[in-house]
């Protein structure tokens, strides 16, 4: 039999009192002469027997009700055959996993609850303990210091749902930093309770636990139940126009075990429902489904995905952000400018596109930062500043277009063009005819909704052209009927390069005067408009969100309702990287949730609307069993993992399996038994 606190068996020494009184009560007797002497001794004999026993009771009545109420207080205990075991002592850190994925129930009850029922539970077992720790992944302040089990009771009232998940190995990390300051040496043991969701652990197979810890592991056996959560939206084209038929591409993805039949996904635009689609979805599979709208107005338009599944809802809404008819920005840099400004008039007669011009041999080269498209007509060289900040231009998502003029530097262009990825760049000979260009490949994406479909099998009447350069890379959008490059498209980093094999003067074909040079450089400009970011995830630790005009000093801030985040951030370009807080980041009483926020400048301008979601790692339901929890920690023997939280009798089984056999209440009741015997001796025994 051992004692938990052992220091209590002093007070044994209490034991001596009454042993103490019994032995030095000496009272005087007074002599009383009777005339019957022996009728007297007789008398006198029986009663001194009598009175002698029951004083001897009576000690040790009270002796055995001290010596049980001390050992009550050292409260005994036989000792468990599991080697692991359980210590009241030390520092206990309970971890509570509320990620939304706990959102799943059994039994029509949360896991969440379920947890937290089973810690109140177990709290029992250390109710005079004063170093306890509760952790959940909200890694708050509040959590970085010791309490006793009331205080943590009152805490574990509080738990709410995270938005933000912590390995397992994040986990352990912080707790081992509060266990390190109060008991660096001392036997120390930690709990976990979760569903062991294998998205969001981490790898187990790298946690290793410092062997002074002790580390019991409650899986709360969670079921792969059905949950359907949006993977992407993303939009048919780069960017839509209003009035405009418009299509809205959704992936969805099953995440359980449970085939997903006819799901209805509605489509909301400013809160509105414009569409409607069904989706069905074999488990662990995926869906995609379209959505067509139109919108009426220009700018930002507030975008949801909603759709009914259950029990876990929190990715049952999809946030995001379209813009409608965003301005295409094109800077036209030219030398040698055609004679009626071909570029400009196609440019200036549609509403959509920003257009500007300027000599390229004079121009602010920041102006690229607000371009999406850069039209280069008729410069002879392309060296120095210019070539340099087109190259950064293209690397960063910009577009490019060369049209090149009667007489290219093939010196200077070759080294710059190849820099671009378009390679083999050599000049042709002076005055060459006009040929024929070839009837384009319908079929490309370039040309889609170029040509009407009534015409797409009709031959076209083509205009001619006579090139001055020739090159070898790129993809041919356009081509001379004897195989040669008129016009290709290359990919160079994040932007595209395109080049024209003739300048646009009359006196090198027609193709600038020709139907088919309007929807060319349209679909130019529309191509060049970077692809709209929908929608963000909490999850990213960086985002590249597109600004305008940044300022060197400003401080970018998200607004949502009353909420307010600064995030951490820096301006690299035209980008404002941001940095999104996590859960022990926020001040006290913040929540992120998902929706839509404001990007605001210093001046608190809004310069973007953005759309935030929580990540999907969440959604897909694959944990780890209690089997598979054994076999990843069987080389720690100071891991145990126990399988029966959903149990009724979970503490006792714990308690009996790790602490042993308790018996202070039997110790509590022998105390009681003795003081009543005490009373009845000396109520009921006469003599």
């Amino acid at each position: 039999m051992n004692f938990l606190y052992p220091s209590f068996l002093f007070g044994l020494l209490a034991v001596s009192v009454p042993i103490a009184i019994h032995l030095f009560n000496f009272r005087r007797t007074r002599r009383v002469f009777f005339t019957n002497v022996a009728l007297l001794r007789t008398v006198q004999t029986e009663t001194k027997s009598f009175r002698r026993l029951k004083h001897w009771l009576i000690l040790a009545a009270r002796c055995l009700f001290l010596a049980c109420l001390v050992l009550a207080f050292a409260q005994p205990f036989i000792p468990s055959k599991n080697q692991l075991g359980l210590s009241r002592q030390g520092v206990t850190s309970l971890y509570i996993d509320n990620s939304y994925s706990m959102q799943n129930e059994r039994n029509e009850k949360r896991y969440l609850d379920i947890a937290i029922g089973r810690l109140d539970e177990l709290l029992t077992l250390f109710r005079n303990a004063t170093s306890l720790q509760l952790l959940t992944n909200d890694f708050s302040a509040a959590e970085q210091q010791a309490g006793s089990a009331e205080a943590i009771r009152d805490r574990v009232t509080s738990v709410r749902f995270a938005h933000t998940p912590r390995s397992l190995e994040t986990v352990y990390r912080r707790q081992r930093n509060l266990l390190s300051s109060l008991n660096p040496a001392g036997r120390n043991q930690l709990f976990w309770f979760s569903d062991f969701q294998k998205s969001t652990v981490g790898d187990l197979t790298r946690l290793k636990l410092d062997t002074t810890d002790r580390l019991f592991i409650v899986p709360l056996d969670a079921q792969p139940t059905r949950n359907v959560y949006v993977d992407s939206v993303w939009l048919s084209t780069p960017f839509i126009r209003e009035m405009q038929n418009n299509s809205l591409n959704v992936k969805l993805t099953n995440g359980g075990r449970e085939n997903v039949k006819n799901l209805p996904v509605r489509l909301y635009l400013d809160d509105t429902q414009t569409s409607t689609a069904s989706a069905v979805l074999p488990p662990g599979g995926s869906a995609t489904v379209s959505l067509n709208f139109n919108v009426t107005t220009k700018g930002y338009h507030r975008g949801r995905i909603v759709f009914e599944d259950f029990p876990i809802t929190f990715d049952n809404q999809y946030f995001f952000v379209i813009e409608a008819s965003p301005a295409v920005r094109v800077l036209h840099l030219f030398e040698q400018k055609s004679p009626k400004d071909y570029v400009d008039a196609v440019y200036s007669d549609d509403s959509l596109f920003v257009r500007r011009s300027f000599s390229a041999l004079n121009f602010d080269v920041g102006q690229l930062r607000e371009t999406d498209l850069v039209v280069l007509e008729g410069v002879s060289q392309v060296s120095g500043t210019l070539r340099s900040e087109l190259e950064r231009f293209v690397k960063q998502g910009g577009s490019l277009a060369v049209i090149p003029p009667a007489t290219p530097d093939a010196s200077t262009y070759g080294p710059f063009l190849s820099s671009l990825g378009v390679n083999g760049v050599s000049t042709l000979p002076a005055e060459q005819a006009s040929r024929p260009v070839a009837d384009p490949d319908r079929r490309n994406p370039f040309f889609q909704d170029v040509f009407q479909q009534s015409y797409q099998s009709e031959p076209l009447n083509m205009p001619s052209a006579a090139p001055v350069w020739r090159w070898s890379a790129g993809e041919r959008l356009l081509t001379l009927r004897d195989g040669s490059p008129m016009l290709t498209q290359t990919r160079s980093g994040q932007g595209s390069v395109y080049v024209l094999g003739t300048p646009l003067a009359a006196d090198y074909g027609n193709l600038a005067e020709h139907a088919l040079f309007v929807p060319i450089m349209y679909k130019m400009a529309a191509l060049s408009v970077r692809s709209q970011r929908t929608a963000y995830s909490f999850d990213e630790n960086l985002l590249a969100v597109p600004i305008s005009n940044p300022a060197e000093r400003a401080v970018y801030k998200l607004k949502r309702d009353k909420l307010e985040i600064i995030p951490i951030q820096r301006v690299v370009g035209n980008q404002l990287l941001l940095e999104m807080p996590k859960s022990n980041e926020l001040a006290t009483g913040q929540e992120v949730e998902a929706g839509y926020y404001e990007l605001q400048n210093s001046a608190g301008k809004t310069e973007r609307l953005l759309a935030f979601n929580h990540g999907n790692a969440e959604s897909a339901m694959d944990f780890y069993s209690a089997d598979e929890l054994r076999r990843v920690f069987a080389s720690q023997p100071n891991v145990e993992v126990f399988d029966s939280i959903q149990d009724g009798d979970f503490v006792q089984v714990l308690e009996q399996e790790n602490l042993g056999k308790s018996l202070w209440k039997y110790f509590l009741l022998a105390a009681l038994g003795f003081l009543l015997l005490e009373v009845g001796l000396v109520r009921f025994m006469k003599g």
